[in-house]
C-alpha cells in the first residue's frame, strides 16, 4: 500500500484528554481515532492489526473444535430478566424504542446462545459443541481512562461450550487453556503472560485469567516465574497457595493487564433456560457450560503497552499491519524513487505486505514516522544504495542497519518465520 493513500496520517500530538499510553501511540501513529471516552474507530492500519489478531484466535478456536457464528447485538429484555441479570448487571446498556419496548445491548452472550442452543441440543449425541463469535460488545464503563484497554464499545471473541457432564467440560477447558497460551505466544506476549488463578465465583473453585505483566496494568497478581503461574490478589491467601502448591517466597507482586479469561459456568444458564439433553437411557439432564473470552482491542492495546519503546510502537511480526516499511530517500520522481517503486512491486508480487512511503517528506520525518508506526522491517533505498544491488535493512527492534541484496532480504524474512 502507498502511504499517501492510507487515509489516516500520523499526528504530532494525541488528544489532550487521552492519558493512556496505548491510545496516545495508536492515535498518533494513525491506527485508531477517539470518538468519545471509551469509544474508538479502527483506521486502516489498526484494522489490519485487529484482523491479524482475529485470524490467530480463529485458528486456535477451530483447532479445539470451535464453530464460528455471529449473534445479534440487540438482546430481548426477557432473556436477561430470566437470568436475573437485567437488574444485577450494573454496566448493562438498556435501550427503549419509541413503542417503549426495552432491549439490552449485548455485554456478553449467554442470554442469547443458551436459548438458541435449545433448538439444536436434545441428545447426548449433540454434545459437546462450542460455538464462538467475534462480536461488538457494549458495557457502561464509567472508568474509561485506559484507552482501548477498557472501552464502552469493544470487540470480543466469546466462545461457549456445552457438555454432558463436568468431566467432559474439564477436558475441553484444559484444551482451550492450552490454545490460549498459544494465542498469547503468537501475538508476542508469551514471555510476559501468565495463567492466573482467580475466584470461580458461584460456578467453580477457580476460574483462569491470562495476565500480561506491564506497569500499565490495573490488576495486582502474584507470580511464580519458574512455574509460569500466578494468583490474582483477590484469591491470594495461604489456603489457595497450599491448594495450588505455590510458596509465598517464590511469588513476586506484579501489575498486569487481563488479556483473556475462561470460566466454568456449570448449569446456571442451562437451568434458567431449561436447556437439557437426554442420555443413553433417555433420562433428562441439564447441560453443563463453559465460556471463554478474549477482547481483541484490549489485546492489541496490551501489545502496545508491553512492547513499545521511547520511539513508538513495536509490532511483533505475526500481527504487524505490514511486514516492511519501504522508504525512498531521493528526489520526487527521480531515479531513487523509481528504484524503490520497482522494489515495492517486486515485494508485492512475492506476497510480502509492504507499506511504501511515497510521500514528499524529509528523511527525518519519514524515519520518525516509521519508528512510531512500528512495522518490523524498515527498508531504505537512497543515493547511497542506488546502483549497488543492495538495500538498507533495519529491524524495528535493532539499532544498526545492514546492507542486503533482495535475495538476502527474502532469506532473512523467511528465517524470521522459521
Amino acid at each position: 500500500m502507498r502511504q499517501s493513500k492510507l487515509f489516516a496520517k500520523t499526528r504530532k500530538e494525541a488528544p489532550k484528554d487521552e492519558v493512556a499510553r496505548n491510545a496516545e501511540l495508536l492515535i498518533r501513529a494513525g491506527f485508531i481515532n477517539k470518538e468519545m471516552a471509551g469509544v474508538y474507530s479502527y483506521l486502516p492500519l489498526g484494522l489490519r492489526v485487529l484482523k491479524n489478531i482475529e485470524n490467530i484466535i480463529r485458528a486456535e478456536m477451530n483447532s479445539v473444535g470451535g464453530v464460528e457464528m455471529l449473534m445479534s447485538a440487540f438482546h430481548p429484555k426477557e432473556n436477561w430478566v430470566k437470568t436475573g441479570r437485567w437488574e444485577s448487571m450494573d454496566d448493562l446498556y438498556k435501550v427503549a424504542d419509541s413503542s417503549g419496548r426495552e432491549v439490552a445491548l449485548g455485554a456478553t452472550h449467554e442470554e442469547i446462545i443458551t436459548p438458541l442452543a435449545r433448538f439444536f441440543i436434545s441428545s447426548y449425541k449433540d454434545l459437546p459443541t462450542a460455538p464462538y463469535q467475534f462480536q461488538t460488545k457494549f458495557r457502561m464503563e464509567l472508568r474509561s481512562k485506559s484507552g482501548i484497554l477498557r472501552g464502552r464499545e469493544f470487540i470480543m471473541k466469546d466462545m461457549y461450550s456445552f457438555h454432558r457432564d463436568q468431566d467432559d467440560l474439564n477436558k475441553f477447558y484444559e484444551q482451550t487453556k492450552e490454545a490460549y497460551v498459544r494465542i498469547f505466544k503468537a501475538v508476542g506476549l508469551g514471555d510476559v503472560t501468565y495463567v492466573t488463578f482467580a475466584s470461580g465465583g458461584t460456578f467453580s473453585k477457580y476460574s483462569h485469567e491470562f495476565q500480561t505483566l506491564t506497569s500499565a496494568g490495573e490488576d495486582i497478581i502474584y507470580v511464580d516465574k519458574k512455574k509460569k503461574l500466578a494468583v490474582n490478589k483477590e484469591v491470594y491467601n495461604d489456603e489457595v497457595l497450599k491448594d495450588l502448591g505455590l510458596k509465598k517466597e517464590d511469588l513476586v507482586e506484579e501489575k498486569a493487564i487481563e488479556v483473556g479469561n475462561i470460566f466454568n459456568l456449570g448449569t446456571r444458564f442451562s437451568e434458567a433456560f431449561d436447556l437439557t439433553y437426554k442420555n443413553e437411557k433417555g433420562e433428562g439432564n441439564p447441560v453443563v457450560m463453559g465460556c471463554y473470552g478474549i477482547g481483541l482491542g484490549r489485546l492489541l492495546g496490551t501489545v502496545v503497552e508491553a512492547l513499545a519503546d521511547e520511539k513508538g510502537i513495536v509490532w511483533p511480526e505475526n500481527i504487524a499491519p505490514f511486514k516492511i516499511h519501504l522508504i525512498p530517500l531521493g528526489e520526487k520522481g527521480g531515479t531513487v524513487e523509481k528504484e524503490a517503486l520497482a522494489l515495492y512491486e517486486k515485494l508485492s508480487s512475492a506476497g510480502i505486505e509492504t507499506l511504501f512511503d511515497d510521500r514528499d517528506a524529509r528523511a527525518g520525518e519519514k524515519f520518525a514516522d516509521a519508528d512510531l508506526i512500528g512495522i518490523p522491517y524498515r527498508v531504505v533505498v537512497s543515493d547511497k544504495t542506488h546502483g549497488t544491488g543492495k538495500i538498507e535493512v533495519k529491524k524495528r527492534t535493532e539499532a544498526i542497519a545492514t546492507l542486503l541484496s533482495y535475495d538476502e532480504l527474502l532469506a532473512r524474512l523467511l528465517d524470521s518465520h522459521a
